[in-house]
């Protein structure tokens, strides 16, 4: 382990890392379940099909009831790839949005593909699980931009007028990387981002979520965290948008009770700095998580990014005890969830022991190949 993580673990003890990092995951998942059956409702439908307090539990959709979508689906191949990454570095060829391209390029092929092939040793255990072979809403930006080996960078990006949040969802994981410093953890946010949202707002919102929820997984507050991300993006090319509607989310929490209304308002067009701001006002005003995630999804805006990004931001700040119980039996994938999140949690913590030059385990290395 680093300095800088030997440093974090005095404030962040381990147990508590791994309750973050599965509330992170487990809360996105929720969020992302919540909101799908009324994903493409306006409030006026959604009060029609659920009554005059909305949806205010899981429901069907996707032919079952706790089902999630691509948001959940990107978000765990983001886990994997941290993973490899960390995997690779023993063989000194170390550049994570590569390994995170890679690890994008499992998620293209489980969109066209029938089922795992269990030939390809290679991709690891993940990319076998026969339940994520399944379409749920993919994001036509990201078919774009993993639809091709040629990875998008900052300075080349994919669908570079691209301002949607389908990138900032899946970019959760990248602030459960405690031990890095928050300008690394917002840069690769920002490079992977980039991939398939090559507008400023679409990647520098990724940007400004990571080192939200990184600074959360770190024991901050959630106005402390909001702060550390205004003060990085201060110095980013196109930063304003984003700038502005973390602003207006703080501001929005002096303005009276939380409607729908202001929700909406928050999300205006529904561009990732829109959207990214009405989860940090749902997580600031939200009695509980419960009730945060209601607010963020009975709302006419883009109800499945609110929900899914205040899910990983109230997990991250609360952890996976937090979490609705009843609502964890029933979304879909939690075991793969949960292995994951343990998995990466380990893996930050004990890499070393598992694939270090003093030994590795085998079984390790077969779950998260160096290829």
């Amino acid at each position: 382990m680093s300095a800088v993580a030997t440093a974090v673990w005095g404030r962040v003890e381990q147990q508590d890392f791994r309750s973050r990092v599965r509330g992170t995951l487990l809360g996105l998942a929720l969020g992302d379940a919540l909101s799908a059956p009324v994903a493409a409702l306006d409030l006026a439908g959604i009060r029609a099909e659920y009554g005059a307090d909305g949806i205010t539990d899981l429901a069907k959709a996707h032919g079952r009831r706790g089902a999630v979508t691509a948001a959940t689906q990107l978000t765990l191949f983001t886990v994997d790839g941290l993973i490899r990454a960390q995997v690779r570095r023993d063989t000194g060829a170390w550049h994570p949005p590569t390994d995170l391209h890679r690890a994008y390029l499992r998620w293209a092929a489980t969109q066209r593909d029938w089922g795992p092939d269990e030939r390809r040793k290679e991709d690891g255990w993940l990319a076998r699980e026969e339940w994520l072979y399944v379409r749920r809403d993919p994001p036509r930006a990201c078919l774009i931009g993993f639809g091709d080996d040629v990875m998008g960078t900052v300075d080349a990006p994919k669908n570079p007028g691209e301002r949607s949040v389908a990138a900032t969802v899946r970019s959760a994981p990248f602030g459960l990387l405690v031990g890095w410093e928050p300008q690394l953890v917002t840069q690769l946010a920002v490079e992977c981002a980039a991939q398939t949202h090559g507008h400023p707002t679409g990647y520098l919102a990724a940007g400004a979520f990571a080192v939200i929820v990184h600074a959360l997984a770190r024991g901050d507050s959630l106005d402390g965290a909001v702060q550390r991300a205004l003060s990085l993006l201060a110095a980013r090319p196109g930063h304003e948008p984003v700038t502005e509607g973390l602003q207006h989310a703080l501001g929005a929490v002096r303005q009276g009770m939380p409607t729908p209304s202001r929700v909406e308002e928050l999300v205006g067009d529904g561009d990732a700095a829109g959207v990214l701001s009405a989860a940090v006002y749902c997580s600031l005003v939200g009695e509980d998580i419960r009730h945060g995630l209601c607010l963020a999804v009975n709302q006419g805006g883009d109800s499945g990014g609110t929900g899914a990004l205040t899910g990983a931001l109230l997990g991250a700040l609360h952890g996976e005890t937090a979490l609705p119980p009843g609502w964890l039996a029933e979304v879909e994938g939690r075991p793969t969830l949960l292995s994951l999140a343990d998995d990466f949690a380990m893996e930050m913590t004990q890499g070393a022991a598992l694939h270090g030059p003093g030994g590795s385990a085998p079984g390790w290395l077969a779950r998260y190949p160096r290829g």
